[in-house]
């Protein structure tokens, strides 16, 4: 095969995405060029665009995706971002940068009831962002919380990118979902833990304590044991086994639903909205999927992967050298791109390599998770970081300034997992 056929495709695929072309285009285009190269009759590469689109959206595991998305719709109706919010900062408002820990909380909490961290970046934005600037918080502080915590979405089932790379990547999602536990709660920690760290050495960031009675601290608790007992349920049913993901999906959309109208909040107008917005982004998700079907296709008949792991099993290089120049490069690319094209147009290539060298693939999904959070709050791009500018009304630059100081306990998080793998590992490893 000559290096032509295997240039010109990949060589469409970068020009296509920097000129700002659909990811679908980029992936679909090369996928197709390749193929036709290949095997030098365009009829074959056509028969395989006719039954691509079935046979990815056919898919039953692919369910899970719907269904997330609209729980994290229903969820966002339903006012829990704000009820959450409101807890814990009642509940954390005699710590001094105590609002900020309390959105980082937040959005962990609502990370576990939504799966985007695009939603909860735009929800935690509109919500937390206006009232730490009444406070008297710095917009740094305010809008670094928010961005970061957000990423935690990415870890903390039910994850729509930890949904992506099982299917990608034809690993357990249930072990996948429970991977991501662990880390997440160990980055919540060293979040909130940096936060007030923060404020410590830079008091003019939050202003003072205030106190909040008893009373109303437990008359907060009240509007969030719903919430709270939807994450439990639908954590327990997935480790216990007593569901699959796809149905512990379908379980979180109808209970989210169902208590967006039992609180009152949900109402035909904006429920009709809600499944709008979800059929549009379960659309746009659906057609990276088949454009990366396309793409895989020609990369199985290139045989790319495998010359890869040929070429780097010859150097002789210590497996963890590998690793951390997988990671770096992962970083590198996340800053440019999101979460699921990112996964779906590396893992071809990556995932065998990973394999090979004996890492385990649940683990390295979390690693990936972590590696992507990274690239979504860093600059040049960094997608949540324009959200919650968005959102927030918060110049860029300044939401930059938060997140890069926060970005710390993300490498950390990151540091623990490759030397102590089991902080990943064990909830999986106990599953029934």
């Amino acid at each position: 095969m000559s290096v032509v056929t295997i240039a010109v495709p990949l060589a469409v695929m970068i020009l296509t995405l920097m000129l700002g072309a659909p990811i679908l285009f980029a992936m679909l285009g090369a996928g197709f060029i390749g193929i036709w190269l290949i095997t030098g009759d365009v009829e074959i590469a056509f028969g395989i665009l006719k039954i691509t689109p079935y046979r990815t959206a056919a898919n039953y595991t692919l369910m899970a995706v719907p269904m997330f998305i609209l729980m994290a719709f229903m969820t966002s109706l339903s006012g829990m971002a704000q009820d959450l919010f409101d807890a814990v900062a009642d509940w954390l408002s005699h710590i001094k940068g105590g609002l900020a820990a309390a959105t980082v909380i937040a959005c962990a909490i609502f990370g576990a009831m939504s799966g985007s961290s695009a939603a909860s970046a735009t929800v935690m934005s509109s919500i937390a962002i206006p009232n730490m600037r009444r406070l008297g918080y710095s917009d740094v502080l305010a809008a670094g919380a928010v961005a970061v915590g957000s990423t935690l979405d990415i870890l903390i089932p039910p994850s729509i990118a930890m949904v992506v790379y099982g299917i990608a990547t034809e690993t357990s999602i249930g072990k996948l979902l429970m991977a991501g536990v662990m880390p997440g709660i160990v980055l919540a920690i060293l979040l909130t833990i940096s936060i007030l760290v923060w404020v410590r050495i830079n008091p003019a960031l939050a202003p003072e304590t205030r106190y909040v009675p008893w009373k109303q601290r437990m008359r907060s608790l009240r509007k969030v044991w719903l919430s709270l007992a939807l994450i439990t349920s639908l954590i327990f049913l997935l480790y216990a086994g007593i569901v699959t993901p796809t149905e512990l999906a379908a379980l979180g959309a109808l209970a989210a639903a169902l208590i967006a109208l039992l609180l009152g909040r949900l109402n035909w107008a904006n429920g009709i909205a809600a499944l709008k917005a979800t059929a549009r982004s379960t659309a746009m998700i659906f057609m990276i999927l088949i454009g990366a079907h396309v793409l895989g296709v020609f990369l199985t008949m290139s045989q790319i992967p495998q010359t890869l792991v040929s070429s780097v099993s010859a150097m002789d290089l210590n497996r963890w050298v590998v690793i951390v120049a997988v990671v770096v490069i992962y970083f590198v690319l996340s800053m440019f791109m999101d979460e699921l094209p990112l996964l779906l147009i590396t893992l071809p290539f990556v995932f065998p390599l990973i394999r090979s060298l004996g890492f385990d693939p649940v683990w390295f999904g979390v690693v990936c998770m972590l590696m992507i959070a990274m690239g979504l709050i860093f600059p040049p791009v960094g997608l949540l970081a324009f959200i919650v500018s968005a959102s927030g009304k918060v110049d860029l630059v300044t939401v930059y300034k938060g997140c890069t100081v926060l970005l710390l306990p993300i490498i950390l998080t990151l540091i623990l997992i490759m030397i102590f793998p089991q902080i990943a590992l064990w909830l999986p490893s106990i599953m029934r």
